[in-house]
């Protein structure tokens, strides 16, 4: 038996840098994320449904999805958005599927923002969720990603809320102090699901 960690929070929590830790640690991580960017390339079913649902004008120069153009559109109507998920997440459930089955290791991440939304946390042993106050995840946007702060503010506030995730959470990763404090945070928990499974070593 494998253990599935599954690892969400919204945007600029903290997932990307928690799930590099626990890479680190000795887990596979499969970030669904950069999925969805690979299922949406040129050439694919999706590709071509995506362009179909929002028309030739979110492709860039070479044909490809632009994805800040797409964002543009999705993360001002809700609508949109729920209609670009339901064209993009059947196809990388699957992928994420292929990857669970290929792994090696004993212990597999899933990490993805959507991930509760999609209900991949109900086949996962533990979910574990990153936090950090909403101004720090705007000043992380408009610092770290050189966003606008209105189109910060609007990719933050188009995600359901963070409390929503908590809630669910056996795991909650406090991101809002320095590096160490969060890889303190990380390890510790590493360990606890180790005692609880016997065989995911701390060391």
């Amino acid at each position: 038996m494998q253990v599935l960690i599954c690892l969400t929070g919204n945007i600029a929590t903290g997932k990307s840098t928690v799930a590099a830790m626990l890479a680190e640690l000795g887990a596979t991580v499969i970030d669904a994320d950069k999925m969805a960017h690979q299922v949406m390339r040129r050439g694919t079913a999706v590709y071509d449904r995506v362009v179909a649902a929002f028309g030739s004008s979110v492709t860039d120069a070479d044909g490809e999805i632009d994805r800040r153009k797409l964002g543009q559109i999705v993360f001002s109507d809700a609508a949109a958005l729920s209609q670009l998920e339901e064209i993009v997440h059947p196809a990388v459930e699957t992928k994420v599927r292929r990857c669970i089955e290929q792994a090696e290791t004993d212990v597999i991440v899933i990490e993805a923002i959507k991930l509760i939304k999609a209900g991949w946390h109900r086949f996962c042993q533990t979910l574990w969720v990153t936090d950090c106050p909403r101004e720090q995840q705007l000043a992380r946007l408009v610092q770290e990603r050189g966003l606008g702060h209105k189109v910060a503010k609007q990719r933050i506030d188009a995600q359901s809320p963070q409390g929503i995730k908590t809630a669910l959470a056996d795991v909650i990763i406090d991101t809002s102090g320095d590096i160490e404090e969060t890889r303190r945070q990380v390890e510790a928990a590493w360990v606890e699901i180790g005692g609880k499974y016997g065989y995911i070593h701390g060391d």
